[in-house]
């Protein structure tokens, strides 16, 4: 269950759910938590964007460029100003400030920027408090009660502080770090953790965990370093799920503690029709077993034409104390390669691909498949797809899935050397509410019960595969919270005997909530004419959160 609390821009969840990973690892709980809920905030506050702060000597206009394009602007009164209310815009990019004079004279600087994802605006907090019993994943482990608590804090447009503590009978932790905005360098964050903790059969024991954070985007090249870190544990230092996961009633668990752990991740543009290329990496080693994991991966996507192609690479190393004193590995590499072509001018709406797979050690697999969309509004979605393999494995599958107004429903028959299987099911939503219950497809979050009384079989541009029912009623399952949205049925797919004097609402949902939009439509019997669609205002109505009429 969640509730939001607009008054403080947060969230509050009661049940089963996971602590927010900014600072600590995430972990499962089940209990209550209290957690700022920024797409409360208006967008332009929302994320990390820098202040611009400037004098202007007249009534000036105030334009601001990042990467080439114009990304805000404002007009402002001789004197000093600051910009607050920018949108955040992408991983980094310096901002070129251009105040226009209206004596036309004109003064320009630069305000560099770049950002990671703990930083957050000058004087925002955004804070999380958990509190609750462990959740594991092992159903033979306790169920720990514990306690997190986080806050992030931007003191100015570079700096950002944040810091946490984690609190259970057998483990404590303290953290306390800051993100700064390099300009033309970057963004880069570093914390510390300082833990204690006793892991079952253990005795207690203590360390810290230092981390490094960087990312940059280079739009001269085409680079974007999306994130790079570094993290070293000292021998004693352990997370709140490796102590808790220890207190396991099977004895299937093994103590692990990571020593250092490298990550990068890049990727880059290679120009205009060149397609694009991606790298990431890991490095770790443990404390306990000297196991070691590292791993790479490069891709390339590309196109030519209407054929869109992949070709990948990647590598894994996995090395553990062996028997005999030494070590043991395991090595992995694949090459994968993927095309993609359009079969719409002879089959609209369908699609062919091609899959070929070589692991080592000389095992190859491809695969052929086929698929696309149908019926009106692309509501059936339709696959067929065979794998054939050198070590005399073949496979199949077949399966469709129709998405409807009331829900959807899906069916497949898939088979290998050994077995074959049927599958089927459907998906969709039940709301009872004060008139009756309507069907619809899954809700993810908000959600709006449309009501046009008499107005059946009406679609909604919205979505076209969603239409009012017998009654006149509808669901839109998915729509933005805190963010007004219109809803408009579509005046073309009323009957001849069908009056709306206007087709649009505006609703503003609050999380989790389902808003409903009414509308005064009319039925008029066989033999009646129906009047032309015609615009007026209308009156609010509103359930867990509201609804204007436009």
């Amino acid at each position: 269950m969640q509730r939001s609390i607009r008054s403080i821009n947060s969230n509050l969840v009661m049940g089963e759910s996971s602590s927010l990973s900014t600072i600590f690892d995430s972990v499962p709980f089940t209990g209550i938590q209290l957690a700022t809920d920024t797409t409360m905030l208006p967008e332009s506050m929302r994320g990390y964007a820098p202040i611009i702060r400037g004098i202007a000597k007249t009534n000036a206009r105030v334009v601001i460029k990042q990467n080439g394009y114009q990304v805000y602007q404002t007009y402002v009164a001789p004197g000093a100003f600051e910009i607050t209310d920018m949108y955040p815009s992408g991983g980094s990019g310096d901002l070129y400030v251009s105040v226009e004079e209206s004596d036309g004279s004109k003064q320009e600087f630069v305000v560099p920027f770049a950002t990671l994802p703990v930083m957050v605006r000058e004087n925002q907090l955004e804070y999380e408090i958990t509190s609750g019993k462990y959740r594991p994943y092992d159903g033979g482990v306790d169920e720990t009660p514990f306690t997190q608590a986080t806050a992030t804090y931007g003191v100015s447009s570079s700096l950002t502080l944040y810091g946490g503590m984690q609190a259970a009978s057998r483990y404590q932790a303290l953290s306390t770090g800051l993100g700064y905005n390099l300009g033309e360098l970057g963004a880069a964050s570093a914390d510390v953790t300082q833990a204690w903790s006793k892991k079952k059969d253990d005795e207690k024991t203590s360390g810290q965990s230092w981390r490094v954070r960087y990312g940059k985007n280079i739009v001269e090249t085409g680079t974007n370093v999306t994130i790079a870190g570094y993290r070293y544990s000292t021998r004693g230092f352990n997370t709140l799920s490796e102590v808790l996961d220890s207190y396991s009633n099977d004895g299937n668990y093994t103590s692990r503690s990571l020593r250092n752990r490298t990550n990068l991740t890049v990727n880059q543009s290679l120009g205009k029709g060149l397609g694009s290329l991606s790298i990431s990496g890991l490095i770790e080693d443990y404390w306990d077993d000297k196991r070691t994991n590292k791993s790479i991966s490069v891709g390339y996507n590309g196109g030519f034409r209407n054929v869109n192609y992949y070709l990948g690479y990647s590598y894994n190393r996995y090395t553990w104390s062996g028997n005999n004193s030494g070590k043991d590995a395991q090595d992995d590499q694949r090459i994968t390669l993927t095309v993609t072509l359009p079969l719409s001018n002879w089959l609209p709406g369908t699609y062919t691909s091609y899959q070929l797979t070589n692991s080592n050690p000389g095992s190859t697999d491809q695969s052929v498949s086929i698929g696309g969309v149908g019926l009106d509004n692309d509501s059936l979605e339709w696959s067929l797809q065979q794998g054939y393999s050198n070590r005399e494995y073949y496979s199949g599958d077949m399966r469709g899935t129709y998405n409807g107004a009331r829900g959807s429903l899906n069916a497949g028959y898939s088979y290998d050397n050994n077995s074959q299987r049927i599958d089927y099911g459907a998906n969709g939503s039940i709301v009872a509410h004060a008139d009756g219950i309507t069907l619809g497809q899954d809700i993810t979050d908000a959600a709006v019960l449309v009501k046009a009384p008499g107005l059946d079989n009406v679609k909604l541009t919205n979505d076209n595969t969603i239409s009012t029912d017998y009654r006149g009623y509808a669901i839109v399952p998915y729509v933005t919270p805190y963010r007004r949205t219109d809803i408009t049925l579509d005046s073309t797919t009323l009957g001849e005997d069908m009056e709306l004097p206007e087709t649009t609402q505006s609703v503003v949902p609050t999380r989790g909530a389902i808003v409903r939009a009414n509308y005064d439509g009319k039925y008029w019997p066989a033999g009646l004419c129906a009047s032309e669609n015609r615009q007026r205002p209308g009156r609010a109505l509103w359930r867990n959160g509201s609804a204007r009429r436009r």
